[in-house]
């Protein structure tokens, strides 16, 4: 699929739940690559917060997002919104603090932007693809979030709050195509015994029993309703005893359920792009959504780095064998650290090392614990990158390769006997009067080991000048 925005602006009004601050949004259509992001007209320079993980700061009873002194509070449904229509590159422009509650789902924030019109942009859309099991688990709370390998997007949740309204439930997304209809319209929940708290700690000051669900496990005395009432500036409370203040109609039997799928959803857009795999979330918060999405963010960027991993088939030719390597390189052993070279183009070049515990340098160093040396790992990416650099030379075999520096050099993994290394080098600038900057990563499977950056410069022979 291709990245979307929306064809036009529009502007939405609004209260924030906990902030009571009556605030303007606009959204404004993007270019590629753009994401979603958040501005504060209302302060100096206009600052801009990046809608990403990272960014998060709070998620007492809501998700806050923070850049230097700009935050954007309560952002979980509209992120939930721009996810289930696929809505990738947007700027969200706001006078105020909070994004505004307006009922207290995400139904209204997809009617407009479905009337605002997606537009279809010439790029594809990037995803975070679950290719392993993924757990966040809270002994405390018994909150559980479980990312599995699933060709598309599915989501469960399953809340219990130990209340004999709601009892258990459970809500399925089984494709975003349902999301406007199933999942956008179910509204925020909260007990009633909750909400006294919430009024101590100074929260829910926009708060309203038309853009929440109050649930009452008990009877409610007419005191209790009354002092309710005033404090939500409203003539008076229902109560008919069912479990529902003002005896609201719920849209969805499990319409709870269906909202922490909804938090879901948008506290996990906060990685930056859409999920393929299948989520299982028990007893989700945001703060625990926010943990899981941190954990996935790891993988992300992990995922990233090994976008680039060279493909190794041993069963395929090589392009240089240990003979010709020989014949380029003056090392011999036991210092001929590479096997193989299984590619080479204009700006790249592929190694290969089969680690054995024969090798020399596992005699004295960590005996009994063999480990390959890392300042040999770096010399292994030189050696590589020593075969691109003397392919630009006429008579490869008359030439040296010196170092000239090494930088931002990191050992992830431990090599030990058994693993078949990777050593990937990449030019940073074009050769230059013999001098060559590469980007050297070293990878065993799916896991990158090392890394750094190496510059070195090929000198002819003086004797064969």
């Amino acid at each position: 699929m291709k990245q979307q925005t929306i064809q036009q602006s529009f502007s939405l009004e609004g209260v924030g739940l906990h902030s009571g601050a009556q605030v303007k949004m606009t959204f404004q259509p993007a270019g590629i690559d753009h994401g979603i992001k958040f501005q504060r007209l209302d302060l100096e320079g206009e600052p801009v917060v990046h809608a990403d993980i990272s960014r998060v700061v709070n998620t007492k009873r809501s998700t806050t997002i923070k850049s230097g002194d700009a935050s954007i509070s309560t952002v979980e449904h509209v992120m939930s919104a721009l996810a289930g229509l696929c809505v990738d590159n947007i700027l969200i422009q706001i006078d105020g603090p909070e994004i505004p509650i307006l009922d207290g789902s995400a139904i209204e924030f997809v009617r407009a932007l479905k009337a605002a019109g997606l537009e279809e942009q010439d790029a594809d859309r990037e995803y975070f693809v679950v290719e392993e099991p993924i757990v966040y688990r809270d002994e405390e709370t018994g909150t559980e979030i479980m990312a599995l390998p699933h060709d598309g997007f599915e989501l469960v949740t399953l809340i219990d709050f130990g209340s004999p309204v709601l009892g258990q439930q459970y809500a399925t997304l089984t494709d975003m195509k349902g999301y406007a209809e199933d999942i956008a319209p179910c509204r925020t929940f909260v007990f009633l015994r909750e909400l006294e708290m919430l009024f101590e700690h100074n929260l829910i000051k926009g708060g309203d029993l038309n853009n929440a669900i109050v649930i009452a496990d008990n009877e409610v005395p007419q005191e209790q309703l009354d002092r309710l009432a005033q404090k939500l500036d409203r003539p008076r409370v229902a109560f008919d005893g069912k479990g529902i203040l003002n005896n609201l109609k719920l849209h969805f039997q499990n319409e709870p359920a269906r909202h922490k799928l909804l938090d879901v959803i948008g506290d996990t857009y906060l990685l930056g792009r859409p999920i393929k795999g299948r989520i299982l979330a028990t007893k989700p918060g945001h703060t625990a959504n926010v943990a899981f999405t941190k954990i996935l963010k790891k993988h992300l960027i992990e995922q990233r780095k090994l976008r680039g991993r060279p493909i190794y088939d041993p069963t395929q030719e090589p392009l240089f064998d240990s003979v010709k390597i020989a014949e380029w390189l003056p090392h011999r052993y036991p210092f001929l650290l590479i096997d193989k070279i299984i590619k080479m183009e204009e700006t790249q070049v592929v190694g290969v090392k089969n680690i054995t515990f024969n090798e020399q340098f596992f005699q004295g160093h960590f005996p009994n614990n063999p480990v390959m040396p890392g300042v040999l790992q770096i010399e292994a990416m030189a050696q590589t990158g020593g075969i691109l650099a003397l392919s630009t030379v006429e008579d490869p075999g008359n030439w040296d390769t010196y170092f000239l520096k090494i930088e931002n050099a990191k050992f992830k993994h431990k090599v030990v006997p058994g693993d078949t290394v990777l050593f990937k080098m990449e030019l940073m600038a074009p050769i230059r009067r013999g001098i060559c900057q590469m980007l050297g990563t070293a990878y065993v499977g799916k896991k990158i080991v090392s890394e750094a950056e190496l510059t070195a410069q090929i000198v002819k022979r003086p004797d064969n000048e």
